[in-house]
């Protein structure tokens, strides 16, 4: 799928095999498709053979990828799902490397709202009060940026390992935007932020590897938990306007091992079957 801006994404699009009910659908849009679409799919149909034990009815699942066979495409993702920044406040990356280009989330939010998900709409049956925002680490992030500049546009936001350090914090300018683009409500939003509680520290494995020190000094700066922490408590403020909060802090878990059980419990979070 091209977009008007003239950028090209592949989609993946995974239906149920059973008939939709009268409503439609739910449908979760999962970024990095290429890397978890297949992981989002085989969960969602496994889980929803048995919703009266899982929790999980089923959904479609629509996957935003790039024309690639590789699983990440670094350069796409980090300019569609960074907000802009001013290029000097970006940090030293452990390897040294130039930044790609950056704050590309503007116009993805756009070619989602006003053009992706059109089509599904119009083509799928879709449950429009029913619809999920997935990403993990960028696209983390870029759920707490869609959240944040157009809380409307989904229902459910699951910003995995969200990378809230990037850009000196920069989602923080609009988070503080937010309360006047909330709202008074009532609203029903749900957000679920989660991290590996590994995920400030460096892994057994990563401690054997060449330039462990400048790698330490990069986790240690990027406080993947606590500023999870400190972002879900300052939220809760905004219960009363209709905005549910949950934190999951997965044991065990670090930034790239925890996708297959945050995919799991995010799930139950989203699709639980409508009462």
């Amino acid at each position: 799928m091209r977009s008007r801006s003239g950028a090209e994404f592949r989609v993946f699009i995974s239906m149920p095999l059973h008939p939709a009910p009268e409503t439609g659908y739910p449908v979760i849009y999962v970024l990095d498709a290429n890397a978890v679409f297949g992981t989002m799919t085989e969960a969602v149909r496994l889980q929803s053979a048995r919703p009266q034990a899982t929790g999980v009815g089923p959904a479609v699942v629509v996957g935003v990828g790039y024309p690639t066979d590789l699983p990440l495409d670094l350069e796409r993702r980090t300019f569609d799902y960074t907000p802009e920044v001013d290029r000097a406040a970006l940090s030293v990356r452990p390897d040294g490397s130039e930044w790609p280009p950056t704050g590309g989330a503007g116009v993805f939010l756009s070619f989602i709202e006003d053009e992706l998900k059109p089509m599904i709409a119009a083509e799928y049956p879709i449950d429009v009060r029913r619809q999920v925002l997935f990403g993990h680490s960028f696209g983390g992030l870029f759920a707490l940026y869609a959240l944040f500049r157009r809380p409307r546009a989904f229902q459910t936001y699951i910003a995995g390992s969200p990378s809230i350090w990037f850009g000196a914090r920069a989602i923080l300018e609009a988070e503080r935007g937010f309360e006047d683009i909330l709202g008074d409500g009532p609203h029903d939003i749900s957000l679920m932020i989660a991290v590996g509680a590994l995920e400030q520290s460096l892994s057994p494995q990563e401690r054997l590897m060449p330039g462990g020190a400048q790698r330490a000094a990069w986790i240690d700066e990027n406080r993947m938990v606590d500023n999870a922490r400190e972002l879900v408590d300052r939220l809760q403020r905004h219960a009363a306007r209709g905005l549910r909060v949950a934190y999951e802090e997965f044991p065990g878990e670090n930034h790239v091992s925890v996708i297959p059980t945050l995919i799991s419990r995010a799930l139950r979070f989203a699709l639980a079957p409508a009462q």
